[in-house]
């Protein structure tokens, strides 16, 4: 019998634990949301024009040659601007597909 109560215990424990996870995983899952609407909100054109600003001034003053270099910022971004158009073309033609309605029998 202390066996039966035993076990009976650890699942009352088992189940206490999964759900103090599922409060906490909806209390992480809105904090998450929430951290996300802040940061869209907090990213204004003002905002993103004075960064803007402010890191092209920073780089500019960071030794620019440096980064001109062939294995610098500059060579990978360089590398990846074919890559970025690749993906540009490819979300213009499934968004130009997905407006073109199938005609109507």
């Amino acid at each position: 019998m202390s066996l039966d109560r035993g076990f009976d215990a650890l699942r009352r424990r088992v189940q206490h634990a999964e759900h103090a996870l599922t409060v906490r995983e909806r209390r992480a899952q809105r904090q998450w949301q929430r951290l996300q609407s802040t940061w869209r909100a907090a990213w204004t054109p003002g905002r993103i024009l004075v960064i803007g600003l402010a890191l092209g001034f920073a780089s500019g003053r960071a030794r620019p040659l440096r980064l001109a270099g062939e294995g610098g910022l500059l060579g990978a971004l360089r590398a990846l601007g074919p890559l970025l158009a690749t993906l540009d073309a490819v979300r213009a033609a499934t968004t130009r597909d997905s407006r073109a309605a199938p005609p109507a029998d």
